[in-house]
C-alpha cells in the first residue's frame, strides 16, 4: 500500500516528478543543488501549487487543502521554534491546535520530548537551547502533530559535526514504521535513515530503487558522486562502456548490456593507480588525465582529474602523491583493472 502518490508537474520550474512512499517508508530524495527537490517538497508542503497533475496522502487528493489541513508536516534546516514559547508548549502546540485538550497535549509534548532525548529541557525557551537541542524540540513538535506524512529538508545541515551522529541516531529511531520523505546530500543519512532512493536531475527522477542498492551500483553520476564512486556512462559495444572521452570495460553486475545499449561503468576512486609514464601489463583500464585538485583525506589524498569532459577520482597515500610529486594541471595516467570495474545497464 502506498501512503504518498506524487505525480505533478510545475512549469515555471520544469519540474516533472512521478514517485511514491508506502506506508511507514523513509524515502531520500537526493540530487544536485536545482534538481527540484525544494519543489516537490513544496508542492507536498502546501506552499506551492502543481501546474499540473495531483498529489495523494493516505488516498486524499491535496488539491487546494491549505498547509495546516494536509496532516503533513515539515522539518527544515533551522528549528523555526516560536521563540516566546517553552520546549514544551512548542511541542504541544500542533496537538492543542487540533483541539486535544490542554493536559492532554501536554502529557503527549513530554512523552515527544522523552522520546527525544530532551525531555529535561521541556521549560526553556528557544534561546536556552544549543542548536542540536533545538533540532530535537523541533523534530518533538513535528511528530506530535501525528502527521501522515513528515517531511525532513536537511535537518542536520545547520548543526556542528559532533552534534549530528547523535541527532541522526535519534531520527533512526522516530522514523521507524513513520511514512517520511528526507532531503539529503549525505550518503550516510541515506543509508541509515531511508529505505528507498529516489534520485532526480534537472526536474526529472533519474534513478530510485532501495537505498544500498542506488548507493552501492549507481546508474546516474549524481547517486555516484554522493556514493563516492566515479561513474562512466555511455553504451556498451559488447567489451566496454564507450564514452567520447573514454572506454571503459569491465564486468557485468547481473546480466550483461545489450549490444549499443545504453550502460554505466562504476569504479571506486581506491581502484584508480595514478602513473606519470603510461603503464603496461595485465588487462586493465588506462586513461589520460590531467590532475585538477587534490585535497587530503584522512590517511589518503584525492586526486580529482579530468578525462575530457569525464571527471574520475582516485585516492593514493601522501608518500605516492609526493613521490610523483602530482600538482594541479600535471598530466598523468590513470589505471584501474577491469576486475574492479562494475558494469550495469543504465
Amino acid at each position: 500500500m502506498r501512503a504518498v502518490e506524487y505525480d505533478a508537474v510545475v512549469d515555471d520550474r520544469d519540474v516533472q516528478v512521478r514517485l511514491s512512499i508506502g506506508v511507514g517508508e523513509t524515502v531520500a530524495l537526493l540530487g544536485p543543488n536545482g534538481a527540484g527537490k525544494s519543489t516537490v517538497l513544496n508542492v507536498l508542503a502546501g506552499l506551492l501549487e502543481p501546474s499540473s497533475g495531483d498529489v495523494l496522502v493516505d488516498g486524499r487528493s491535496l488539491a487546494g487543502i491549505p498547509p495546516h489541513k494536509r496532516s503533513v508536516a515539515m522539518l527544515a534546516q533551522e528549528p523555526l521554534l516560536f521563540p516566546h514559547m517553552s520546549a514544551l508548549e512548542n511541542v504541544a502546540f500542533g496537538p492543542r491546535s487540533a483541539g486535544v485538550d490542554k493536559r492532554a497535549a501536554r502529557d503527549a509534548a513530554h512523552q515527544m520530548l522523552a522520546d527525544v532525548g530532551v525531555g529535561e529541557l521541556a521549560a526553556r525557551r528557544p534561546r536556552q537551547l544549543s542548536g542540536g537541542q533545538a533540532q530535537r524540540v523541533a523534530i518533538a513538535r513535528a511528530l506530535a502533530a501525528k502527521p501522515s506524512l513528515l517531511l525532513l529538508d536537511e535537518p542536520m545541515a545547520a548543526l556542528d559535526v559532533e552534534v549530528t551522529p547523535a541527532l541522526r541516531q535519534t531520527l533512526r529511531t522516530v522514523l521507524e514504521d513513520r511514512t517520511a520523505l528526507i532531503v539529503t546530500h549525505d550518503a550516510l543519512d541515506a543509508l541509515l535513515l531511508a529505505d528507498r532512493v529516489v534520485v532526480i536531475e534537472r526536474g526529472r527522477v533519474v534513478e530510485e530503487g532501495p537505498t544500498r542498492v542506488v548507493l552501492s551500483q549507481p546508474r546516474s553520476a549524481f547517486a555516484a558522486r554522493i556514493a563516492g564512486l566515479n561513474l562512466v556512462a555511455g553504451s556498451w559495444d559488447g567489451h566496454a562502456v564507450v564514452h567520447p572521452s573514454a572506454a571503459v570495460t569491465g564486468l557485468a553486475a547481473d546480466s550483461p548490456p545489450s549490444s549499443g545499449g545504453e550502460a554505466v561503468a562504476v569504479f571506486s576512486p581506491t581502484a584508480v593507480a595514478v602513473y606519470d609514464v603510461e603503464p603496461h601489463g595485465s588487462p586493465r583500464n588506462t586513461l589520460a588525465a590531467v590532475i585538477a585538485s587534490i585535497e587530503p583525506l584522512g590517511d589518503r589524498v584525492r586526486i580529482r582529474c579530468e578525462v575530457g569532459d569525464l571527471r574520475i577520482s582516485a585516492e593514493v597515500t601522501p608518500a605516492s602523491a609526493a613521490e610523483l610529486d602530482l600538482t594541479p594541471g600535471t598530466s598523468v595516467y590513470l589505471s584501474v583493472k577491469a576486475t574492479e570495474v562494475t558494469v550495469h545497464s543504465a
